[in-house]
């Protein structure tokens, strides 16, 4: 009753009329209540509390305004011009793919180390297909395909759209950077065989583009194993050449010790001298029973005693002179037999060893040779490309469809901080 009279005795003042529903309250009246309020600090509570309706209500109504435009420039403005580009301007390209792999004709050997690990690699030649991979996404291709079939012409047709195909004038920097875009080698480590996709605006030149492709692979592929086969050949060649020269220089040096010493083969002279040795020492020891016999019945001044005793005599020194040739205890002399068999021996002994190296040699060179005709690398193209009939790209919907989904989130997060901004002032 006290705030009926209160509200009874309270002063009139000029105010618009309240609407009966409040909530559609248009905005002059609601601008007519914030105005009274500034003017008139002391008002009555219920004017007090419509002014604060409208005031919660106009914040609300430019709240949802803001999110409409937001809402409008964010997420459908981009989907519609995304939309316009991929279903009016986007032009369409094809796809052509080839699978091939790479073998050799020497057959596979199980490795025990391979086993142990657990290695899941099963291709004979699985480097030279990686070194196949990483030349397909090299300047090295452009450069042997582009005088061949033009790639600034087959990347930058009239038909295609201003975003999606190659300047024309376009420098090689740039036309390798698109050709990454437009090649996409896979190479499967668990199979080891190696997948192309190749896009172009034509399925002509995108099947024109695939055949380049293969033969450019074959022509990298044959020169890898030509050149290895090469280096494995000329490294067992060289090996050969070099013990030939070894060979050759030890013979050149017996060669010279047989004219400086006049000696064919000493061991054979030494072998000579040792028989002479021993008749001598047999002669001798006949001769001296022969004297002792004599001795037994004869006078010593009795002639057959005097001509054996000089025969005698003459054994010895024949036997002395020959065994000063063979050997000489105090190694005043350098020509003996002893000596010269040394030196004789030691160049036989470089003479066996170079012989064997040389023979080891000439083996291991036929053996590189049967080896480089064995591991000879080539491909087998076992899906040869063919010519596409339906454009794989762009993928529209599936693009359209990421552009929206991202759109959104990027609104959604950037409304979720706004209002976590205004909730901490």
């Amino acid at each position: 009753m006290r705030l009926m009279r209160t509200l009874t005795r309270a002063p009139q003042v000029n105010r618009p009329p309240l609407s009966a529903d409040k909530k559609a309250a248009p905005a002059s009246d609601r601008a007519a209540h914030l105005q009274l309020i500034r003017q008139h600090g002391s008002v009555s509570p219920l004017v007090r509390l419509s002014a604060a309706n409208a005031e919660s209500r106009s914040l609300a109504d430019r709240r949802l305004s803001l999110r409409a435009v937001s809402f409008a420039t964010i997420v459908l403005l981009p989907i519609a011009v995304a939309a316009a580009y991929l279903f009016v301007i986007a032009a369409d390209q094809y796809v052509a793919e080839f699978r091939f792999s790479l073998s050799t004709v020497d057959k596979q050997r199980l490795d025990p180390v391979s086993l142990l690990i657990g290695s899941t690699s099963h291709a004979p030649a699985a480097l030279e297909s990686q070194i196949v991979v990483q030349y397909m996404m090299s300047r090295a291709i452009v450069d042997e395909l582009d005088p061949a079939i033009d790639l600034r012409r087959l990347f930058s047709p009239p038909s295609a759209d201003w975003w999606a195909r190659l300047p024309a004038a376009a420098p090689i920097e740039t036309l390798v950077r698109y050709w990454k875009g437009q090649v996409d080698p896979f190479y499967d480590p668990a199979n080891g065989t190696v997948t192309v996709r190749t896009r172009a605006f034509t399925p002509a030149d995108t099947l024109q583009l695939a055949q380049a492709m293969v033969a450019a692979s074959e022509k990298l592929v044959n020169e890898l194993s030509l050149r290895a086969r090469r280096d494995t050949v000329r490294h067992a060649e060289t090996e050969v050449a070099e013990a030939e020269t070894r060979l050759k220089s030890v013979l050149g040096g017996i060669r010279e010790f047989r004219d400086r010493e006049g000696l064919i083969d000493p061991g054979e002279a030494a072998k000579a001298s040792g028989l002479l040795v021993t008749r001598l020492r047999d002669e001798l020891v006949r001769a001296n029973a022969e004297l002792s016999t004599l001795k037994a019945y004869m006078r010593d001044d009795a002639p057959p005693i005097k001509v054996l005793q000089a025969r005698i005599r003459s054994l010895e020194t024949q036997r002395r002179a020959v065994g000063h040739d063979l050997t000489d205890s105090d190694k005043s002399r350098s020509g003996t037999l002893s000596a010269l068999l040394g030196s004789y021996e030691q160049l036989e002994s470089e003479r066996k060893f170079a012989e064997a190296a040389y023979q080891h040699a000439l083996l291991d060179l036929d053996q590189a040779r049967a080896d480089a005709d064995r591991q000879q690398v080539y491909i087998a193209s076992f899906v040869p490309p063919s010519l596409p009939e339906e454009a794989l790209y762009p993928r529209r919907w599936r693009s359209l469809g990421i552009l929206a989904l991202v759109s959104f989130a990027i609104w959604a997060m950037g409304g979720l901080i706004i209002q976590s901004v205004r909730d901490h002032l």
